[in-house]
């Protein structure tokens, strides 16, 4: 066979070579949008710190622009459970898994197609055994008209990529493996943010049947004294029944809450790959978790780095931009290279014996005429598939950052919330202090007591779900950041990498 790497060689490197000087890949170069020229994330009224309260969750919070965030971003809660559930979910969650598959499946199309930069060679062997008609000549030198025919060959085939017709297809593909593997990133900030939050939501929750059952607790021990006083003859029977009224109320609302508190503990096993059946160890209370002091924000010019889904968008306007070469060079000739080098004989130890062996080299050039204009619009197609790509990627950036516009402004105006709500309830509680007293005394109506009653649970109620969106606030701006993917080890099961040369 050393005659067919010959014969070969004479066809295929002139014709690479041809390839690699004249080559050029038409269509237009991708280069990477600059990050917007933005100083800040929000306007001036955004102060530099929040305001605090003499509560658990409510500690001054500092914006930090000098630092980046962590990786781990949630460690900074404090809460051995959250790090643990977090842990395990990561290696257990369903849809980190198929995301994964997601990229490994893009990145080997990705090599799969840089195989057609290289010549394909096929060989095949082929035997049979034939009858000719005496009514003809002997097919062969002898004058046998049964025999055994044995055909061994090797075929080669190239298409020149002259005008980057593949090497655009190839780019696309990068793209589109670049879009999988920041996906793969948001669907594990996605996750991640997504514990977090169901945790600090069953903190809530725990806190607010707490609150809910102190509620039940005043109001019970009101209405047995309500009760005495209409054995004594101090009240009528209609303070009784508005009192059993405003407990039954308040018992009412227990329900609800223990419903969130189940629905939530499954949200929780469902996202660490569990069924509800196996709920996680990890508990939640409030009194657990540390409201981080200091926010790294990072600087407004990274933040199209840093956010996956503005890479994603990135990379599908990479990967749109050259599929506008692959239909301009589609619509340029295509040069293609074809040798094959075999041998035939009635014996399978004379195929390539004196003048059994044969070959052909071949070149092909073909243009499209006429096509109905198919392949024009068809450019045009992947033209506007491009513009409809940069117009999503500047949507997502504006999305991106008015995110963290929001974040930050959240954090600023719910920590003034939870500030106001601590007043008010401490407010509530005495109000609701001096008016049982008062009821002991009888100096108060039954009127008085259910306000006071209705205007502390309301107050009390408040006040929890402040202190957790305090935390859910963080959670946000931290997910509207990026998630600090960049800071994570390359090499991880979840770390966005170009897709760059072949795979070895």
């Amino acid at each position: 066979m050393g005659r067919l790497g010959r014969h070969l060689s004479r066809v295929v490197v002139p014709g690479a070579a041809v390839a690699l000087v004249a080559g050029c890949a038409v269509g237009p170069d991708f280069h990477r949008p600059a990050p917007p020229d933005l100083a800040s994330y929000a306007r001036p009224s955004l102060t530099p710190t929040t305001s605090s309260t003499s509560v658990p969750g409510g500690e001054e919070q500092r914006f930090v622009y000098a630092q980046e965030l962590s990786d781990q971003w949630w460690t900074l809660f404090g809460s051995l459970a959250l790090n643990a559930l977090i842990a395990k979910a990561l290696k257990t969650n369903a849809t980190l898994v198929a995301a994964q598959a997601a990229v490994r499946q893009a990145r080997e199309l990705v090599y799969a197609q840089q195989g057609e930069f290289f010549p394909t060679v096929q060989g095949s062997f082929a035997v049979s055994r034939q009858q000719t008609s005496a009514t003809f000549s002997a097919p062969l030198s002898t004058p046998d008209f049964t025999y055994n025919l044995f055909t061994l060959q090797a075929a080669l085939s190239y298409t020149l990529d002259l005008f980057g017709a593949n090497r655009r297809q190839v780019e696309s593909l990068v793209g589109q493996a670049e879009a999988q593997s920041f996906q793969l990133e948001t669907a594990y900030l996605t996750l991640t943010s997504s514990l977090a939050a169901a945790a600090i939501q069953e903190a809530s929750l725990r806190a607010q049947i707490e609150a809910a059952q102190e509620i039940i607790d005043i109001s019970a021990k009101s209405l047995a004294l309500v009760r005495r006083q209409l054995e004594l003859g101090a009240v009528a029977g209609l303070d009784v029944a508005a009192q059993e009224a405003a407990l039954a109320q308040v018992q009412q609302a227990l329900p609800p809450l223990q419903k969130q508190l189940e629905q939530t503990r499954n949200l929780l096993a469902a996202l660490s790959g569990r069924f509800p059946t196996d709920a996680p160890e990890e508990r939640f209370e409030m009194a657990s978790l540390r409201l981080p002091p200091d926010l790294p924000v990072g600087l407004p010019s990274t933040l199209v780095e840093h956010r996956p889904d503005v890479r994603v968008a990135e990379a599908q306007m990479h990967a749109a931009s050259a599929q506008i070469g692959v239909a301009l060079a589609n619509r340029l000739p295509q040069f293609t290279i074809s040798a094959a080098y075999g041998g035939t004989a009635t014996s399978i130890t004379q195929m390539f014996a004196n003048s059994n062996p044969f070959w052909i080299a071949a070149g092909t050039v073909s243009h499209t005429i006429f096509d109905g204009g198919t392949l024009l619009h068809r450019q045009r197609a992947a033209e506007a598939a491009f513009e409809q790509a940069a117009a999503q990627y500047r949507t997502t950036v504006i999305g991106a950052f008015q995110n963290v516009a929001d974040a930050l402004h959240a954090l600023q105006a719910d920590a003034e919330t939870l500030k106001a709500a601590v007043t008010a309830e401490a407010a509530a509680k005495k109000s609701l202090d001096l008016t049982l007293t008062a009821q002991q005394l009888g100096a108060v109506s039954y009127v008085a007591v259910l306000t006071a009653q209705q205007t502390y649970r309301q107050a009390l109620l408040t006040r929890v779900q402040a202190q957790s969106t305090r935390f859910s606030d963080t959670v946000i701006l931290f997910q509207s950041l990026g998630g600090g993917w960049w800071n994570r080890p390359e090499g991880t099961a979840a770390r966005a990498t170009p897709v760059s040369g072949r795979k070895e």
